[in-house]
């Protein structure tokens, strides 16, 4: 700051006069010094420098170079000098003890490094050329006169002051005009780097000892306390002195007339009063500026008592006299001086400081000596932890705006902010956010300044409090400045870096704003890639990855439907992913491969995976075959609201091939190229992803040769459309129809796909830390070629009635350039669909069911052969379902086994609808190899899921019980009574006029329907809606020379035909689907067997086989539909399987209700374990009881009082032991109730027989019945029990369900 009137802290107390040695005449020099040193301080054309009293100190120094001068010489000027200014006012300094050429042997150590600014060091080469010592005196004089360092010069002798120069002076760069980066003078990057280069080497001292270093040291402590020293103590007493005798009796005077006027206290104007009076000017000579100059001397010698009570009283004197200006300074300075006291015997006392800013800001209307004030106040506040008040004052002063103009304004207030900011953040409790805050307001001033760089650190240090607290705004606000100053700072890394901030944060800006920041970041973007073309392609912000939704597709895309050809469904991207699904398809597959394998699953095997997503076990390298395409779909995410366009679209792979010599052939490649190559890549030309949208895209590669894939990442333009906001701020996509989009500007790069994979949690290291597995979705390997077939199904229903049968063809495609064979097919639900029996291809349909486009293989049949059935068998390995071989697994038919390259084949299928209605999927999966065995991929599958949906059709029940009639032709007992009920469930949903029961089939190993019982005049048993119709049917026991002789698996089938024509049951399809029924059936009653315990009783079991009857009934049916106006005929087929004698059977599952609630009941269990006994049901099918007499019986009573009736009980053994039967002819109840129902009878002659009855033996006991009257009686009383031989339990055969015999007893 420059010296001024009203204050002598930086006044001139003495001056140093030198003259070199090596002057001729040295005394003679310094004479003329000293008198051009009076001429400047006494002459009034010199305004500066200011002196602080007139009688300077002047300091008289002898300097000799010890390396060139004579010593001796020296030695007596210095005698010569004593004797003229006395020992305490001259000296003689010695330097330059050694010569220059020297200096590079030992290292002395910079003695001027510490003092200089580093700016200084890099500038002064182009102030002056190395170290010199100033010998002339015009040099001398001129540096005398610019000791004040100010801007303006000052010419002695026509030279100008070139002082500014010197390396100790302040650095003349911190005035804003001057500044590096200032907005006037920008040095070029270049030539301050050559500057830079040129400064490094300077050494300063290079000819001065260490002796010289301490000659300097003690120069300055002989001048000092020699002479500055006594001379301020002089200076402080003179001033003292004169102030006690000129002041004393003036000032006693002038206090006491104020006191006689104006009363004893004299009261201190308020500085509004006073504002037109601070042009007071004090004569230098004015008792009061002597006490300001006592002041300061004590206080520039660190006296602060008496300073500070200096100053006080100065202060009084200054307010006395209104001279605002000198009061303001004297208020400053006591305030200071009282806060440098030793022990602080008073406090600091604030408001002197308050008063003085306020009389520098509003009276004075000095702001640089206001902001001295707030500089100085701030800082002592700072050192008593007095943040708060520090702050407020910074902030007070910085809200004064209208008094400061210009750029000169805005850095003092940046300063200003600056250092508040520092107060808020160094507070016991720190306000971080008010730090920020204003931190962020002194960037603001920093950069209204020019000062780019203070801008951009303020910006920076306030970054650090927004990060991450979800001030996004804010956040936007700091990055895009920061970035924007980084720019034009041509720090381009930073600035990118800080653009990209803006929009990889969730933003909450405008779609304008979001716009903007984009095409800002785009051009700094295209900045910087145009430095370094060649180099590695940048990574993008825009737009977001899920890396993890990423998908991997295998293979071919799906063909669509072609008229009645419908293309397998396979797999695809565009379905979703089903766990539940996706372990059905695996199980499938298992089970064909063990089926495949005999039986086992091998120990490499893997389930194919032709979709791989976040979801499949990606722990192992997928494989890949050769010419077949790998599509990636890449889920991308735009998270701003303006539209992003993505240009030359492809993914970035690493391929390292594997040839047939071995060697490996590692390519980088971006993009497709001209020549044939390893891989072949899709270009997505145009991809456009509307504001905050979500979108797939599907990038393809084509492998040509075998070896190992990475697909890295993805590669892109990166643009906006140009022109998206229209007038009304609405977004408008201009050229979004025609799929051209102008790009306003693009930049390329890259993103990498980086996918973590799961998360390992089975060893208790990989529990107790955080691991992740790998994740190889990305990095196939390409093995040799395989086959591809492709199956189309044609005429393929999605609509049956349940049981309905229909012929649909299946078209296998080799699309491949290998063979294929061993094409199988498996399902979960093989009793749907066959491709026909082992017979289906050698018998040829006939002509008459090729006329109804009948599914079924028929005969036409003669009338006469109505009633009784006709017979055929089927082996059931036939039909692919023999024993041990797996239902599900099914080959497909091909011709030779082989299906060649390009070659397709249609083969017959059919299908019977499900029995439960509903919508029902059922998966097939296509299981087939290759002629040549590959060794990694073993082989191929190809799934499809049909969809069908059933509608309710016909429900058949069914019972048999034992006949009682002992008519056989065997004569063996052994036939039984099928009832068949039929009812029509169906509500005309699917336009079914009506049911038609075309025949009823048998089928069975033992067993065989005979004959049609109760055969109605109307031979087409037609069902209209909701109509139930019985049938009953006796049923025999197939010859036993047919039963041995045919293999175990032979079943005999009957057909019983109501109609002219008759479907052969036991060729394809009725057979397939039969078997294939049984089979499933036998697989849930295997499983429910398994539950049950197995260590069943050999005698239970006996009797329990006696109940058992292997009898499978198959109703055949035809159902007419009328649909658009025309009628077609369904045909189809439902199932019953009889197991138990006199238990109902039913052709679908029935719902079981829930039971009704109960409540607990709490026993203790016993350990006696009860012996397992038959059912009820069961004991009474192991003795069959038939009883035979007449009907009525003619007796004349009124001659003979009893009546004897013979009767035959006919006792057959229905099980495989011999059994101990025991007939008990005693009425069980003698009860009333009991006789009225049975009537008065009784048996003659034993009460009991004992029998033993061998197997299946048939034993008739002649009884007699004696009756008394006439009536109607019923002859089932006998009670009949029975044993095996080789037990000891009786069980009681219960007589409840066989029929009442009733007898007639009439008079005659």
């Amino acid at each position: 700051m420059p010296a001024s009137d009203h204050e002598f802290l930086n006044h001139y107390l003495a001056c140093m006069l030198v003259a070199s040695s090596s002057e001729a005449e040295p005394v003679e020099q310094f004479s003329k010094l000293s008198q051009e040193q009076h001429r400047i301080q006494h002459n009034s054309d010199y305004s500066y420098p200011k002196w602080f009293i007139p009688n300077t100190l002047k300091y008289y120094v002898l300097l000799h170079d010890v390396s060139a001068g004579d010593e001796q010489r020296a030695e007596s000027i210095y005698e010569e000098m004593k004797q003229k200014y006395g020992t305490q006012g001259c000296y003689l300094l010695k330097i330059n003890s050694r010569t220059s050429n020297r200096a590079s042997d030992e290292q002395i150590p910079d003695p001027w490094s510490q003092y200089l600014q580093k700016n200084s060091i890099q500038n002064q080469e182009s102030y002056e050329d190395g170290p010199c010592t100033i010998t002339s005196n015009k040099n001398s004089d001129s540096n005398l006169l610019s000791l004040d360092g100010l801007d303006n010069e000052v010419k002695v002798d026509g030279l100008p002051n070139n002082f500014r120069a010197h390396p100790l002076q302040l650095d003349s760069s911190s005035d804003p005009s001057n500044s590096i980066d200032g907005p006037d003078h920008v040095k070029s990057a270049s030539s301050l780097h050559e500057t830079k280069k040129a400064n490094t080497g300077i050494i300063h001292g290079a000819c001065l000892t260490l002796t010289d270093h301490d000659r300097i040291r003690q120069f300055i402590q002989e001048f000092t306390f020699r002479g500055l020293l006594p001379h301020i103590e002089k200076t402080i007493r003179q001033l003292n002195d004169q102030l006690i005798s000129r002041k004393g009796l003036s000032r006693s005077l002038f206090s006491a007339t104020k006191k006689w006027f104006s009363g004893s206290k004299v009261p201190e104007k308020s500085i509004n009063e006073l504002k037109n009076t601070s042009g007071l000017l004090y004569p230098p000579e004015a008792p009061e500026l002597q006490i300001r100059k006592m002041a300061d001397l004590c206080f520039l010698v660190q006296h602060y008592d008496l300073a500070y009570s200096c100053y006080h009283t100065a202060k009084k004197d200054f307010l006395n006299d209104q001279a605002m200006l000198y009061a303001a300074g004297a208020l400053e300075m006591a305030a200071v001086s009282a806060f440098l006291q030793p022990g602080a015997p008073r406090p600091y006392p604030a408001h002197y400081m308050d008063t003085a800013i306020q009389t520098y800001r509003d009276i004075c209307k000095n702001m640089v000596l206001a902001e001295r004030c707030v500089l100085l106040s701030a800082e002592i506040l700072k050192s008593q932890s007095k943040y708060s008040e520090a702050a407020a004052l910074l902030i007070r002063l910085t809200s004064e705006q209208n008094t400061w103009k210009g750029m000169d304004s805005d850095l003092r207030s940046a300063l200003l902010l600056e250092q508040a900011a520092h107060c808020f953040i160094n507070m016991k409790s720190p306000m971080v956010r008010k730090y920020a805050f204003h931190m962020i307001l002194a960037g603001h001033r920093f950069s209204k300044a020019g000062q780019k760089k203070h801008a951009l650190r303020c910006y920076c240090q306030a970054m650090q409090v927004y990060k991450g607290k979800g001030w996004s705004l804010a956040e936007d606000h700091i990055n895009f400045t920061i970035g924007r100053q980084s720019y034009t700072l041509r720090q381009l890394d930073n600035a990118v870096s800080a653009f990209r901030h803006i929009l990889i944060n969730e933003s909450k800006q405008s779609a304008a704003q979001q716009g903007a920041f984009l095409r800002e970041y785009l051009y700094v973007y295209k900045n910087v890639s145009q430095l370094s073309p060649d180099g590695p392609l940048p990574q993008l912000p825009l737009p977001y990855i899920n890396s993890s939704a990423t998908r991997v597709f295998f293979g071919h895309d799906r063909r669509p439907a072609d008229g009645e050809k419908q293309a397998a469904t396979h797999v695809s991207l565009d379905q979703e992913y089903d766990s539940e699904s996706s372990q059905q398809w695996r199980e499938l597959e298992e089970q064909v491969v063990a089926v495949v394998n005999r039986g086992v699953i091998p120990s490499n095997f893997y389930p194919t995976q032709y979709c791989l997503n976040s979801y499949s076990d990606n722990s192992r390298f997928p494989l890949a075959v050769v010419e077949e395409p790998i599509t990636v779909e890449v889920a991308f995410r735009n998270p701003l609201k303006v539209p992003l366009l993505l240009t030359d679209l492809s993914l970035l792979w690493k391929f390292q091939s594997k040839d047939s010599s071995g060697k490996d052939n590692e390519e980088v490649k971006e993009l497709v190229t001209g020549e044939p190559e390893m891989i072949g890549t899709e270009v997505i030309s145009e991809f456009l992803i509307n504001g905050e949208e979500s979108k797939v895209a599907r990038l393809k590669l084509f492998p040509h040769h075998m070896g190992e894939l990475h697909i890295l990442g993805v590669v892109y333009n990166l643009g906006t459309i140009q022109g998206y906001m229209t007038v009304d701020g609405i977004g408008a996509l201009p050229g979004c129809h025609t799929g051209k989009h102008s790009l306003s500007m693009s930049v390329r790069g890259r993103q990498d796909l980086e996918i973590q994979g799961p998360r390992l949690n089975n060893t208790k290291e990989e529990k107790t830390s955080i691991k992740y597995g790998p994740d190889r979705r990305l990095d196939p390997i390409i093995t040799a070629e395989m086959p591809l077939l492709e199956v189309f199904f044609i005429h393929f229903p999605t609509g049956l009635l349940c049981g309905e049968i229909r012929k649909a063809y299946v078209e296998f495609v080799n699309v491949s350039k290998c063979p294929l064979t061993g094409l199988k097919v498996v399902s979960k639900r093989p009793e749907f669909f066959t491709f026909g029996g082992n017979t289906a291809v050698l018998t040829p349909l006939s002509p008459s069911a090729s006329e109804n486009c009948s599914a079924y293989k028929t005969v036409v049949t003669d009338s006469t052969s109505v009633c009784t059935a006709l017979i055929s068998s089927a082996s059931s390995v036939d039909f692919g379902t023999g024993i041990g071989s797996q239902p599900e697994v099914i080959p497909v038919p091909l011709p030779d086994t082989v299906l060649l390259p390009g070659a397709s084949v249609q083969l017959p299928m059919w299908l019977r609808g499900p029995d439960e209605e509903g919508v029902h999927e059922i998966n097939f999966l296509f299981y087939y190899e290759s002629v040549k065995k590959q060794p990694k991929i073993r082989h191929r599958i190809l799934r499809h899921t049909a969809v069908i949906c059933t509608s309710r059709s016909l429900n058949v029940r069914a019972t048999v019980c034992r006949s009682n009639s002992l008519e056989d032709e065997e004569g063996r007992g052994g036939n039984m009574l099928v009832f068949v009920d039929v009812e029509n469930t169906n509500t005309s949903e699917a336009g079914v006029k009506e049911f038609h029961i075309v025949q009823v089939s048998s089928s069975s190993k033992h067993w065989r329907l005979q004959k049609s019982v109760n055969l109605s005049e109307n031979k087409d048993a037609k069902l209209a809606s909701r109509e139930k119709g019985k049938f009953c049917f006796k049923a025999i026991r197939c010859k036993e020379k047919e039963v041995a002789t045919q293999p175990s698996e032979k079943y005999t089938f009957a057909d019983i035909i109501f109609g002219n024509e008759q479907i052969i049951s036991s060729a394809s399809p009725c057979a397939d689907f039969f078997y294939r029924s049984l089979s499933s059936e036998l697989k849930k009653a295997q499983l429910s067997v398994h539950a049950e315990k197995q260590s069943i009783e050999d005698a239970v079991r006996l009797i329990q086989k006696c109940s058992e009857v292997d009898l499978n009934i198959v109703v055949l049916w035809k159902a007419y539909v009328v649909e658009d106006s025309k009628q077609l005929i369904l045909e189809g087929q439902h199932h019953v399987l009889l197991r138990t004698i006199g238990k109902e059977a039913f052709s679908c599952p029935q719902k079981q209700e829930p039971p009704e609630m109960e409540l607990l009941k709490f026993f203790r269990p016993e350990n006696t374990t009860v012996p397992l006994r038959p059912s009820v049901e069961q004991l009474s099918n192991l003795i069959k009881t038939s009883l035979h007499y007449p009907e009525s019986f003619n007796h004349p009573f009124h001659q003979k009082s009893l009546c004897l009736v013979p009767v035959t009980l006919l006792l057959s053994n229905c099980s495989k032991a011999d059994v101990d039967v025991i007939v008990d002819l005693r009425h069980k109840t003698t009860s009333p109730e009991a006789l009225e129902i049975h009537g008065s009878f009784t048996w003659l002659g034993q009460t009991q027989y004992k029998l033993q009855l061998k197997s299946q033996e048939i034993h008739s006991l002649q009884l007699k019945a004696c009756f008394v009257h006439t009536g109607v009686y019923n002859l089932g009383t006998p009670r009949v029990f029975a044993k095996l031989s080789d037990q000891v339990t009786v069980f009681e055969t219960s007589q409840q369900n066989s029929m009442p015999a009733l007898i007639i007893i009439n008079n005659v």
